[in-house]
């Protein structure tokens, strides 16, 4: 059987090979092996995660907004039946993870005080490296931000615009604004954090 014929074999492979390389190059200690295993999961769960909130903000808004107003099309019920529940699933455990992951890379860099000095911007204390804190705490609490949305705001209220959980007209009115506005909001932080996770990465803006 080819494992790329099911998407879970897909991954399960593109797993493997990932971890083949990460064993393969320059990993002697499990410090090393967490860090890089952490750093592979942050990415990968984090392009999950912002890619589809660009799905949703790019493609998926407009499409359903084109379909309601297509008075002789098939009409949106395709996409939020069957699209729409799937990938909420992907969208808001890949945002754990994301969060996860990053927290695991700031504790395997530095224990609690990695985490703490992230968290606290380099600002409180003596830091080893502020700009490095910085950019990262920056990022962090925006990332922070956003799963929080992803949660608390988008999650909860999008069950009630697609039926999962039961809500009246107005309720699905209202909780599709506060979804919207959250995934909107998500996606204008969504740049400056990529910014800032990648300036980290490369020890500044202008390097």
């Amino acid at each position: 059987m080819n494992p790329l014929d099911k998407i879970a074999g897909t991954i399960i492979s593109g797993l493997v090979i990932s971890i083949i390389i990460v064993l393969s190059i320059n990993v002697s200690t499990g410090v090393g092996a967490t860090v890089s295993i952490s750093t592979w999961v942050h990415v990968a769960a984090g392009v999950t995660w912002i890619g589809l909130l660009y799905y949703f903000n790019f493609v998926q808004v407009p499409s359903i907004g084109e379909a309601k107003a297509d008075e002789g099309g098939p009409g949106p019920a395709a996409i939020t039946k069957y699209v729409a529940p799937r990938a909420l699933l992907w969208f808001r455990w890949a945002a754990l993870l994301t969060w996860l992951s990053g927290a695991t890379i700031l504790y395997a860099n530095g224990g609690m005080d990695g985490i703490k000095s992230a968290f606290e911007l380099g600002l409180v204390g003596e830091s080893i490296n502020p700009e490095y804190n910085m950019i990262i705490g920056i990022g962090a609490w925006m990332g922070t931000i956003m799963l929080f949305n992803v949660w608390i705001l988008i999650w909860p209220n999008q069950k009630k615009v697609l039926g999962i959980v039961e809500a009246t007209a107005e309720e699905k009115a209202k909780g599709a604004r506060i979804a919207f506005l959250a995934s909107r909001t998500n996606t204008m932080l969504s740049i400056p954090m990529l910014m800032c996770m990648v300036g980290a990465g490369h020890m500044g803006f202008f390097m």
